[in-house]
Parts: structure tokens; C-alpha cells; sequence
């Protein structure tokens, strides 16, 4: 705890049943802080779980603060082809701001990573408890970025996830500096894509093998992604999102950003879990190199 991260991640860790059963730790939090630490940055994550998950394991080198759960948020994935059906089999304890450490404040970037609705508008400012900076919340951070797909999707009965309207958007982009979702959290509807991007100070919208969208000023740009061999495309938005986050912070280039996160996620899709995020030097390389999908 005693550390100052340069990359904080903010959201449940989650088990993800595995095909052949048991289970492996995922989560956009477990993606994101692996890739800052890949990119050579010190990482932090604030999350909540049973202590039964062995997170420090997982997470070798990483600060990590649990919120203590008697459940781990858990998830299923099941693809048919390019198609992924995900189910919720279990929902940890919320996080609140004042569950973050004094020491992690001002951490220069900041994903919140919400996957089941469990962080709310305490973080941003919104019902702030007395003393905190009403501007954000919790946080002082140069650089803050969300993944909302976890105020963006519900689940049945049966635990089967759908998407749903973003109901806080309004509330919440504001307070934001970048926004990065996938054209899938919103079922490829552009019209909603368009419609969160100009909420957004700054938007990127991630579209698979069709690259990503910078959305900056009224203004929408493409970047094409780099050809990858496909293993498995899960947590490949949350590696694009942190490498954003990161070289944004580090150039003030939203372009450059968008190439060097296009580029990080090739690798990330490249193996299965989180085996292939890749170091900075591996990312430099294939930049130098190029290499996009026509």
C-alpha cells in the first residue's frame, strides 16, 4: 500500500468460468493493470473479492486493496464463431470512493472499470462525501478514462447479459477526460456510438478488426487495426483502453494514443487470457513494422 502508482484501475475483478471448468481471474481491472504494468508502469487496482481468489497470485507485482466479498463477481463467456453469449453467475460488493486510499488519490491515470454496475456517481463528484473534490470525486488524477460497459449491460433470470440504455451517460461524461467502448456494448447501433461520443470530452469507440474512432471536436477519425492471429479477443478492449490511457498521458496526442492502442491490442488477442499482453518494446516493434487489416 505504501506505493504512489503511475496507473490505478478501479472495479471488480472477476472469475471467468473456463470451457473445460474451473476457473481463471479476469476482469477489465485484471486486464488493464497487467497491460499498464507490461507498458512499464506501476500499477494499482481496487476491487472487491473473497479471499479464496488468491488476487496477489494473479497479480504478482501489483498494489492490490480488496474490499472483502463473500462472492466473487463471476462470469461465463461462450462463443459461437464471432458471436459471445455472457452470463453472471455471481455479483461482489460494490466500491465506493471512500473505499480508495489516501496514498492512491492522485494517481496519474485513472480507468474505472465498472463491469456490474458496482461503482457510482460518488466517484465522479456526484453525492461526494464532505471534503472530497467535488469536481471528481475520489480522484485528482491527470487523466481520467471509463469503460462503461458495466453500466451498460443487465442480465435475465437466468444470469444471460443483454445490453441496456446508459442511463447515468449524461451524468457522468462531463466529469470524464476519455471514454472507450465497443461498438458491441451498444450492438453496433451508431446512433447510440454517436450519441455517448458527444457527451464525451474525448471518445474512442474500439470496432474489432475494423480498427477503432477517435471521436475529438465534432470530428471522427478511423485508425486501422494491425493484423493479428486470433486466439481469444477476450479482455482485448480493456488492454486497448489502458494503452490509450497511457500514451495519451504520455504524448497529449489522442491519434498517437489511438495507434499505439490498436497496435497493444493486436497482441492482446493473440493468446488465450492475459498471456499475451504485450511489453512496450514488443508494441514498438510492430509499430516500426506495421502491418494493417485492409
Amino acid at each position: 500500500m505504501a506505493i504512489n502508482p503511475d496507473f490505478l484501475a478501479v472495479g471488480h475483478v472477476t472469475k471467468d468460468v473456463l470451457p473445460a471448468g474451473g476457473y481463471t481471474v479476469g476482469g477489465t481491472v485484471t486486464y488493464a493493470a497487467l497491460t499498464a504494468q507490461a507498458l512499464g508502469l506501476s500499477a494499482a487496482v481496487l476491487t472487491s473479492a473473497p479471499p479464496d481468489m488468491e488476487l496477489c497470485k494473479f497479480l504478482s507485482g501489483i498494489a492490490v486493496q480488496i474490499v472483502p466479498s463473500d462472492v466473487a463477481t463471476t462470469f461465463e463467456n461462450i462463443y459461437e464463431g464471432t458471436r459471445r453469449y455472457q452470463y453472471v453467475h455471481g455479483v461482489a460488493k460494490p466500491l465506493r470512493a471512500l473505499d480508495l486510499p489516501v496514498a492512491w488519490k492522485r494517481t496519474p491515470i485513472v480507468l474505472l472499470g465498472p463491469l456490474v454496475g458496482e461503482l457510482g456517481l460518488d466517484w465522479l463528484g456526484r453525492s461526494a462525501p464532505a471534503g472530497v473534490r467535488p469536481e471528481r470525486g475520489a480522484l485528482s488524477a491527470a487523466v481520467v478514462g471509463v469503460t462503461p460497459q458495466g453500466w451498460m449491460r443487465q442480465w435475465d433470470g437466468d444470469g444471460r447479459v443483454s445490453t441496456k440504455p446508459w442511463a447515468e451517460a449524461g451524468q457522468i461524461l462531463p466529469e470524464v477526460d476519455v471514454l472507450v467502448f465497443s461498438e458491441d456494448d451498444v450492438a453496433g447501433d451508431e446512433a447510440v456510438v454517436r450519441q455517448y461520443a458527444a457527451l464525451a470530452r474525448l471518445a474512442v469507440v474500439t470496432r474489432g478488426r475494423h480498427g477503432a474512432t477517435v471521436f475529438r471536436d465534432g470530428t471522427a477519425r478511423d485508425f486501422p487495426a494491425f493484423r493479428a492471429r486470433e486466439v481469444d479477443p477476450t479482455g482485448a478492449g480493456d488492454v486497448f483502453a489502458t494503452a490509450f490511457l497511457v500514451r495519451l498521458h504520455e504524448t497529449g496526442d489522442p491519434y498517437q494514443a489511438a495507434r499505439f492502442a490498436n497496435c497493444t491490442a493486436s497482441f492482446a488477442i493473440e493468446g488465450p487470457g492475459t498471456t499475451s499482453i504485450p511489453t512496450r518494446s514488443q508494441v514498438e516493434q510492430r509499430l516500426r513494422r506495421g502491418g494493417f487489416y485492409e
